[in-house]
């Protein structure tokens, strides 16, 4: 799945070996695009953005997947279509929730389970310096967990291969299966890099508010969330803009390092595809006279 500035397009081999594409226009209203232009509260929209368009194309994918073409009428297929337009706004708005939800688990869990250790360690810093080890240890171990399961490691796989193919066409190498193979699997723009930045983030803003009493804790890590969120998309795109930077470049090497886990090497089948996506999105703007994809390449994780 890859997006540009104005189309986002996902490619999906079906079981006959054919290549399906889904698009999905960006049209959001003047005053989100002008939201998306303020500092700090642009990485909000972005992320509200990005969930409800990723939400869509996955229901497609896995919508599309165990059908066989050959078995569906011209009938069928519009049925389905229309049928599915009413269930995307729901799919759109269950995966920003589930992203609401999961923010708050994390956020929330580490706060009580470093409660329970201020008979020892009682201090503001060091109770923000538990909560912030605990956060790290409950993200790493859930990422580690899920990544063992055969379905996400293959889409660890595919989001790999989507890397490859980024940093193969900013390379300016053609774009052919042993080019992207060549190339890492590990980009400075990921979404994964965005999740670890909100905690090393967090931390530094959780040191300017009281942990105690621990109603008021709670009351404040709620409260700062979209806070974190936004100076963390802040930081992400200043590790983009700096990774060409000696020394400045080390500041999204922790990011790199978690896409260890949320990316795998993937196969040459699977980098066929996130090349037929990335061609077809290509393909796509320039159709429709958009601008052209270095500037503003986004990946949707």
């Amino acid at each position: 799945m890859f997006g540009g500035k104005k189309e986002t397009v996902t490619a999906i081999r079906r079981k006959d070996g054919t290549i399906e594409y889904f698009y999905l226009t960006k049209n959001p209203p003047a005053w989100v695009q002008m939201l998306k232009r303020i500092p700090f509260i642009r990485g909000i929209v972005a992320l509200i953005e990005s969930s409800a368009i990723g939400s869509k194309h996955l229901t497609f994918a896995t919508d599309r997947y165990d059908e066989d073409p050959l078995d569906e009428t011209e009938n069928e297929k519009i049925e389905k279509k229309e049928s599915k337009l009413t269930m995307w706004l729901g799919v759109a708005v269950v995966g920003v929730l589930s992203f609401i939800f999961a923010k708050f688990v994390m956020t929330l869990i580490p706060v009580f389970i470093a409660n329970l250790f201020r008979p020892i360690v009682a201090g503001d810093m060091g109770q923000i310096m538990l909560e912030t080890l605990f956060k790290l240890i409950l993200l790493l171990s859930y990422i580690f967990a899920v990544s063992q399961t055969p379905i996400i490691k293959r889409v660890f796989q595919y989001h790999g291969a989507e890397h490859k193919v980024i940093n193969c066409y900013e390379a300016d190498l053609p774009l052919t299966v042993a080019n992207v193979q060549s190339r890492s699997r590990l980009h400075y723009r990921c979404g994964s890099s965005f999740i670890l930045f909100t905690v090393i983030v967090g931390m530094f803003i959780y040191m300017l508010v009281p942990t105690d009493p621990l109603w008021v804790r709670v009351i404040n890590r709620i409260l700062l969330i979209p806070v974190v969120l936004g100076v963390a998309f802040e930081v992400l795109q200043l590790t983009n803009k700096c990774r060409n930077i000696p020394i400045l470049k080390y500041l999204g090497v922790p990011g790199l390092w978690l896409q260890l886990l949320t990316t795998k090497e993937p196969q040459d089948d699977q980098i066929e595809v996130a090349i037929a996506s990335f061609n077809e999105l290509h393909r796509v703007e320039h159709a429709k006279q958009e601008e052209t994809l270095p500037e503003n390449l986004e990946l949707l994780e």
